[in-house]
């Protein structure tokens, strides 16, 4: 499975010395990963937002709707 290009979501930046480079929710200290750990775990974007104080809504949903529109994109040599 290719990895996303995570350049291309508006809602995230990495930023080398900020949490070890890692892509994180822009102006928070929070990693992509985090989220989709905890919504692997069973957690909603209700729980996220009330477990990690300082985030927003929109750029979580913005997350996840970036990592679901790239499934749906072609890959491109298939």
């Amino acid at each position: 499975m290719a990895l996303l290009d995570w350049s291309q979501c508006s809602a995230v930046e990495s930023i080398p010395g900020k949490v070890s480079g890692a892509w994180v929710l822009r102006n928070t200290r929070m990693p992509v990963a985090t989220i989709f750990e905890n919504l692997e775990a069973g957690a909603n974007v209700d729980d996220i937002l009330a477990w990690y104080e300082g985030l927003d809504r929109n750029q979580v949903k913005a997350v996840i709707e970036f990592a679901a529109r790239s499934l749906d994109a072609p890959m491109a040599g298939r």
